[in-house]
C-alpha cells in the first residue's frame, strides 16, 4: 500500500469513507480501494486530502512518523520538475537510471522533470526508496508552517 496512513488519518479525524468520498468527489468504493491498496490514489486527490486536513504528505506515505504542519499546496509543475531534476542530479543519476528504477521510460520521466505532466503517486513513492532523506512535501514545493505564524 503506497499511502500507508490514509485510513489511519481518516479514522483519527472520525470520518467515514463516504465523507471523504464526498469531499474528494469520488465514490465510496474508490476510497476503499485506496485504503486497501487495491488502487493508487491520484496525487492531486492526495494533495487535496492533505490540504483540507493539514496533513504532511510524507506522513501519509509513511516516510515519517510525525505529521509536520505545511502550508496549503497548489501544484506548480515547474517547481516539481525543477525539484525532481535537482534531487536526481544531487544523487548523480541519469534520467534513464531513474526511469528504470521507477519502472517507466526515460521519455516519460523527462516529461515530469520538464513540467509537462505531474509525476504519478506510485512513481513519486518509488523515488523515496532510491533517494536518501527524500521528502515528497519538499519535492512538491510545499512550505512548512513557521512557528511564528
Amino acid at each position: 500500500m503506497i499511502v500507508k496512513n490514509l485510513r489511519y488519518c481518516r479514522e483519527n479525524l472520525e470520518l467515514k469513507q463516504k465523507e471523504i468520498a464526498d469531499i474528494l468527489g469520488v465514490t465510496y468504493s474508490t476510497v476503499s480501494g485506496w485504503e486497501t491498496g487495491k488502487d493508487t490514489i491520484p496525487l492531486r486527490k492526495l494533495i487535496d486530502f492533505a490540504n483540507i486536513y493539514n496533513l504532511s504528505l510524507d506522513y501519509l506515505f509513511g516516510l515519517t512518523n510525525t505529521n509536520e504542519k505545511y502550508k496549503t499546496l497548489t501544484v506548480d509543475l515547474k517547481v516539481v520538475g525543477k525539484n525532481l531534476r535537482n534531487i536526481r542530479l544531487k544523487n548523480k543519476k541519469t534520467q534513464s537510471e531513474v526511469a528504470e528504477i521507477i519502472n517507466t521510460s526515460q521519455s516519460a520521466y523527462a516529461h515530469y522533470e520538464n513540467a509537462i505532466y505531474l509525476i504519478p503517486t506510485n512513481f513519486l513513492y518509488n523515488l523515496s526508496k532510491i533517494y536518501p532523506d527524500f521528502s515528497i512535501d519538499l519535492v512538491l514545493g510545499r512550505e512548512k508552517v513557521s512557528d511564528n505564524t
